[in-house]
């Protein structure tokens, strides 16, 4: 014990330097997790937590029993689901191809170029899709009609809504896991490749057996992470894209709650729905670790 304070002491300037995230996770993170507690009050602003009236469960109950309730969960899970199986391999694959580039300045300029998006906010990416699928002055659009078609309102149409999201979130978000996975390619030992092509192996063999393997504890790490976060697709894309055409298949859990607990006031159904999700969003996770330990021996604890 003596040993552990006094190497404390000793390195304090360095611990200090954590002090300000730890203080952000308490103070945004875990405080306003007692706010939770509406999820089983029928909440007055001007009651607050205290003066509120007590209703058990009856906020889950109205969750479970408005009728698009389900709706909402299945697209949910359909955007969620596509975000994850499409989005999730595409920065993996674009560092391993971004890892082969050997002209050093050409290499810096592809992932400045990829992961410029990221700092964009998503009205200003939004406006960019929305513009280049304009039907009258679109990009996209304007080529059809070079081929003699009529334009298609995309945006419009609820076929083509899924896939503009989830096509436009990978576009603002691979760079910036790309970056990650080059971080850790970068720590491969180089000898491993250069024993692997005296045996004879080629490009695909060596990708396969020595750089997958090794940059496997971050995939699995990273990949944990965004089952966790599973259901948290933001309202913020959506709330852009969306209109009230393509509501059947663009209405998610957190649009639902932007538009039921911020402008119509409801906060404690909606508390209840952010518990439901959290709840899910746990098992997920700890589900996933679980079977990735057991699989791969990598996890997050």
């Amino acid at each position: 014990m003596f040993l552990k304070k006094n190497y404390f002491l000793r390195y304090w300037p360095i611990y200090s330097m954590i002090l300000p995230g730890i203080a952000y996770f308490i103070i945004f993170q875990y405080i306003p997790l007692f706010g939770s507690v509406i999820a089983f009050q029928k909440y007055n602003i001007f009651s607050g937590i205290w003066g509120s009236e007590w209703v058990g469960f009856d906020n889950f109950r109205i969750m479970l029993e408005h009728p698009n309730f389900y709706r909402i969960i299945r697209n949910t899970l359909v955007i969620a689901f596509y975000k994850l199986v499409l989005g999730f391999p595409a920065p993996i694959l674009l560092a391993l191809l971004l890892n082969e580039v050997r002209q050093r300045y050409f290499k810096r300029f592809i992932q400045t170029f990829l992961y410029l998006p990221h700092f964009l906010s998503w009205v200003i990416v939004g406006g960019i899709v929305i513009n280049i699928l304009s039907p009258t002055t679109g990009m996209v659009n304007e080529v059809i009609k070079l081929f003699g078609e009529k334009p298609i309102f995309f945006m419009q149409m609820p076929e083509y809504f899924r896939s503009i999201v989830v096509v436009s979130d990978i576009w603002r978000s691979v760079g910036w896991g790309t970056i990650i996975y080059l971080a850790a390619l970068a720590g491969v030992n180089m000898e491993l490749y250069e024993s692997a092509e005296v045996d004879g192996a080629s490009r695909l063999r060596q990708t396969i057996s020595i750089t997958l393997p090794a940059i496997m504890p971050t995939i699995i790490v990273l990949l944990l992470i965004n089952i966790g976060d599973f259901l948290n697709l933001g309202a913020e894309q959506l709330l852009v894209l969306q209109n009230p055409l393509v509501l059947e298949v663009g209405d998610i859990i957190d649009t639902y709650v932007y538009r039921v607990g911020l402008l119509g006031g409801q906060f404690s159904q909606t508390a209840a729905v952010g518990m439901f999700k959290s709840v899910i969003g746990f098992i997920l996770i700890i589900g996933a670790n679980r079977l990735a330990k057991l699989t791969t021996g990598n996890s997050i604890y």
